[in-house]
C-alpha cells in the first residue's frame, strides 16, 4: 500500500468533482479568483500534450488568469496512471502552499479524487503475456470470468471499460486475490482529511447537461478535432491505448480509418458523452463524500463561485 498523501497543514484544499460538461472549469476560475487559488486539474486526459479541443483543456487565457497544475503533463505516447497523478498533484498541492496560495482540485476524474483522498495500493507490474491473453479474450468471457472470482469488483466497475477488466482481471490472477481485497484505503473511506476544506459535486438538470453537452461537442468538431485527432495519430496516439480511447478520439479515429461518416460520428461523440456523464453521476455518489450543489441553466460561473465561497467560510448552507 502506498503511503498516504502528506498535505501541508492549513492547506484547505476546495475540491470540484461533477459530470463533463456541468461547468467546472469556469466556476474554479472563478473561484480560485476570489480566493487566491491555483486549480490543479483532476482529469485523466487533460495531463496529455497536445490533446487540447478533444479534452475541453483550459485555453491560454484562462491559464493566464490562474495558474493551472497538471495540464500537458506527459506526451501522448507517455503512460500516465492514478499513482502518477497522486505523485504529481502531492507535489502541486505543496507548492500551492508554500505561496499561501489555495489549492483548487477540479476534474471530472473520479478514480484520481479517491486515490488523492484515500491512498492506493500496491498491485502487481503488468504480464505481457497474460495482458495479451486477456486482451485476446471476449468481453462477456472477461466479465463472466470476474464476476465469478471477484463480484464485488463486478458490480462495481464499468463494464464497458475493457482496459479496467482486464486489469482487473490480471492483478487477480496474478495475485491470487480478489481485485478488491487489494485496495484497502489508509484512510476510512467516506471521511474528508481535515486538509480539506470543502468537496462539491458540480451537477445539472439532466435536459440542461444534455443540450450543454451537446452544444460542446458541436463546437469542438467546429474548432478543428478532426484535424487535431490527425496530428496526434501522427505523433503516436494509436500507441498510447490508454489516450486512444479518448471520448471523442476514439470516435473520430474510426471515422478516419473510413469507419464511420463525419455527421455519424459527431452524433456518436455526443451519445457516448452523455452515457459518459451519467457514469460519472453515479461514480461520484456512490464512491465519495461530496456535497452536491445543483446548478440551474440560469446560472453564471461566478453566481456559482459565490455560492461555493459563502458556504466554504461558513456564511451560507449550499
Amino acid at each position: 500500500m502506498s503511503a498516504p498523501p502528506v498535505l501541508p497543514p492549513g492547506s484547505r484544499l476546495v475540491l470540484l468533482g461533477g459530470p463533463t460538461a456541468a461547468g467546472k472549469s469556469a466556476v474554479a476560475l472563478c473561484l480560485a479568483e476570489r480566493m487566491g487559488g491555483e486549480i490543479v486539474s483532476v482529469d485523466s486526459m487533460q495531463v496529455y500534450r497536445g490533446m487540447d479541443i478533444g479534452t475541453a483543456k483550459p485555453s491560454p487565457a484562462d491559464r493566464a488568469r490562474v495558474p493551472h497544475h497538471l495540464l500537458d503533463a506527459v506526451d501522448i505516447t507517455e503512460p500516465f496512471d492514478a499513482a502518477r497523478f497522486v505523485q504529481l498533484a502531492r507535489a502541486a498541492v505543496a507548492e500551492i502552499a508554500a505561496r499561501n496560495r489555495r489549492a483548487i482540485l477540479c476534474g471530472g476524474t473520479g478514480l484520481y479524487f479517491k486515490a488523492f483522498l484515500e491512498g492506493l495500493t500496491e498491485a502487481p507490474s503488468a504480464d505481457p503475456a497474460l495482458r495479451a491473453e486477456l486482451e485476446a479474450t471476449p468481453l462477456p468471457a472477461l466479465l463472466e470470468e470476474l464476476a465469478r472470482r471477484d463480484p464485488a469488483t463486478c458490480e462495481r466497475i464499468d463494464r464497458k471499460n475493457r482496459r479496467r477488466v482486464i486489469r482487473a482481471l490480471e492483478v487477480i490472477r496474478l495475485t491470487g486475490k480478489p481485485f478488491s481485497a487489494l485496495r484497502h484505503p489508509w484512510r476510512q473511506p467516506g471521511v474528508l482529511p481535515p486538509e480539506v476544506a470543502g468537496a462539491f459535486v458540480l451537477n445539472r438538470p439532466a435536459a440542461d447537461l444534455r443540450q450543454r453537452i451537446d452544444q460542446r461537442v458541436e463546437d469542438m468538431f467546429r474548432r478543428g478535432l478532426v484535424a487535431e485527432t490527425t496530428r496526434l495519430l501522427d505523433a503516436g496516439l494509436d500507441r498510447n491505448p490508454v489516450a486512444l480511447q479518448a471520448l471523442g478520439y476514439r470516435q473520430v479515429v474510426e471515422h478516419l480509418r473510413g469507419e464511420t461518416p463525419l455527421a455519424e460520428t459527431v452524433e456518436r461523440v455526443k451519445a457516448r458523452t452523455r452515457q459518459f456523464a451519467k457514469r460519472q453521476v453515479t461514480w461520484f455518489k456512490r464512491q465519495l463524500p461530496f456535497q452536491w450543489l445543483m446548478i440551474e441553466s440560469s446560472e453564471s460561473p461566478e453566481q456559482i463561485a459565490e455560492r461555493l465561497e459563502r458556504a466554504l467560510i461558513g456564511q451560507s448552507a449550499l
